[in-house]
């Protein structure tokens, strides 16, 4: 299980640990995201006084609520608490802002793809503005806590557009997003790099540095008696109850109220895995010849690109894209390339600075699943499922759990249910990924069963093979070293599949992930691959 807001890798710049696996997949750039690529003293906005140093939890503690990741809505969530007076321990397995916060292009913007006509037809017009009033209430909120604690992060407005070819649907989404009461006007100008049918311009909108703004946030609790941050403290259990416990390697909290502030729930008592599917997305950061374009862009679609500035000491334009469901889709490293293939022929690119991937995970329906947990789990909140649209998801949900903590009953509350029931926008995509995840298991199950079992492998490759019945994962790091573990997912038994641009074991069924050497990267898994090098030595 993991405490962090993404995944429990023990270097978050990379997927896999370097130390362990050298991994070499031949592409430009740095293998890091751009804003983990500093150390966290180096950041406008830490407080040179802790100088980033990490604590972990050592000793039991007694609080209020126990907020499981430190990403943007864990820190969000228990900023929101402390301020109507709840004591509150954060605790993060990693770093700050180190998972799926820390792997995003940070773009605070209530334009989340074409969602306004979706939520318009599906759910209704009040809920279509009530999703829009909590996103732009998100970005407010998030310039109020800048200026408020004065941290340096880049904060600035921007306009974003959402562009295409299909001018009917951008028009249904710009006449949806103004009658949701927002800033939403179709265009036909933009975007400057690339022809298009239409966009749907959002103003005041903006981007920012997400970990310098949570290093700052983690600061302001820090100081504060009532609230603690722990990083590089992995959380092994959550026990729901009266109170609650949530056990770590070294100690356990109790707590009134959990929040679990995860990229997947720790605890699944809703059935989350079979209600919302992971999907990784690529990004690349890239030095140009030239001056970046100004606003924020993304291109509507199954394949979508995402493009926006980086203003700091070194400027890059960030373009995103290529997204696929997790263990599916073919080599993660032709992807890396397509991206990069398709930003050179719209942008005098000069270098690629950095890389990275990141996953994130789409309910059914749309729409994020904020509240309580699940069934026999009351004082237990989650807040998942934000479909890549996490900076003001994130915080939406900080406070909306703070809220529901607090007992209130905001009206969003419905909408945002984790057990809410969607039949008519949720039951035909849950049929379709269910079914899909199925046809992988038996597909692959049949696959490694015909097979030969070569191991003629190349440095950076990875396959899985069949010994005496049993499916073998086995991976070739940088320096010729095999590597050997179970190739059975331990979360539903799927097959895993290699990821060239990252060396992870991938499930294609739910999304966990996982070393080389078996240890879990992400779930919905709780434990890792066991190892099989036993199997290789009997051949």
């Amino acid at each position: 299980m993991t405490g962090s807001d993404h995944d429990p890798d023990p270097n978050p710049d990379s997927d896999s640990d370097p130390d362990r696996f050298s991994c070499d997949p031949n592409l430009p750039g740095e293998p890091t995201a751009l804003w983990l690529a500093e150390p966290p003293e180096a950041k406008p906005g830490r407080d040179s006084r802790r100088g980033g140093s990490e604590r972990p939890l050592t000793a039991d503690r007694t609080v209020d609520v126990a907020v499981i990741g430190a990403g943007i809505a864990g820190l969000s969530t228990a900023l929101e608490l402390r301020e109507r007076g709840k004591t509150v321990a954060v605790l993060e397995r990693d770093r700050v802002s180190a998972g799926i916060t820390g792997k995003s292009t940070a773009k605070l913007t209530s334009q989340h793809g074409a969602i306004y006509d979706h939520l318009r037809r599906e759910f209704s017009r009040r809920a279509a503005k009530q999703y829009a009033t909590v996103q732009e209430d998100a970005i407010d909120a998030v310039e109020r806590r800048i200026d408020e604690f004065g941290i340096d992060c880049g904060f600035e407005r921007q306009s974003s557009y959402l562009y295409g070819d299909s001018r009917d649907k951008l028009e249904r989404e710009a006449d949806a997003a103004q009658d949701a009461g927002l800033p939403a006007t179709l265009v036909t100008s933009v975007p400057p790099f690339e022809r298009a049918q239409a966009a749907v311009r959002f103003d005041e909108q903006a981007w920012f540095h997400p970990r310098r703004y949570l290093l700052g946030i983690a600061d302001v609790l820090r100081e504060d008696d009532g609230a603690r941050v722990f990083e590089r403290t992995r959380v092994t259990a959550v026990e729901p109850g009266t109170p609650c416990r949530v056990r770590t390697e070294a100690a356990s909290v109790t707590a009134e109220r959990v929040v679990l502030a995860t990229g997947f729930p720790i605890l699944d008592r809703a059935g989350y895995f079979a209600r919302m599917h992971p999907k990784r997305s690529y990004v690349l950061a890239l030095r140009l010849d030239g001056d970046p374009p100004d606003g924020m862009y993304y291109r509507t679609g199954d394949n979508y690109r995402s493009v926006r500035t980086y203003r700091g000491d070194d400027e890059l334009l960030l373009v995103g894209g290529e997204n696929h469901k997790t263990g599916q889709g073919g080599s993660t490293v032709d992807r890396y390339r397509r991206l990069l293939e398709w930003a050179r022929e719209r942008f005098p690119v000069e270098s690629v600075a950095y890389r990275w991937s990141n996953q994130d995970y789409k309910p059914v329906d749309r729409v994020p699943f904020v509240g309580r947990a699940g069934a026999g789990t009351p004082n237990v909140f989650v807040a998942t499922g934000f479909r890549g649209w996490g900076m003001t998801n994130g915080v939406a949900a900080g406070r909306l759990l703070a809220a529901l903590i607090d007992g209130q009953k905001p009206p969003e509350r419905k909408l945002f249910d984790p057990l809410r029931f969607t039949p008519k926008p949720s039951a035909g995509k849950a049929v379709t990924e269910n079914v899909d995840a199925m046809s992988e298991l038996a597909t692959d199950w049949l696959r490694t069963m015909l097979a030969s079992g070569s191991l003629e492998l190349d440095p950076g490759e990875g396959t899985v093979i069949r010994r005496e019945g049993t499916p073998v994962a086995c991976a070739r790091d940088a320096d010729g070293e095999l590597h050997a573990t179970s190739a059975v997912c331990t979360h539903m038994y799927c097959l895993v599949e290699w990821n060239d641009g990252e060396c992870s074991w991938d499930c294609p069924c739910h999304g966990s992930r996982f070393a080389p050497d078996g240890d879990l990267l992400e779930g919905p898994a709780t434990e890792g691959l066991s190892n099989a090098a036993d199997e290789l030595e009997r051949e």
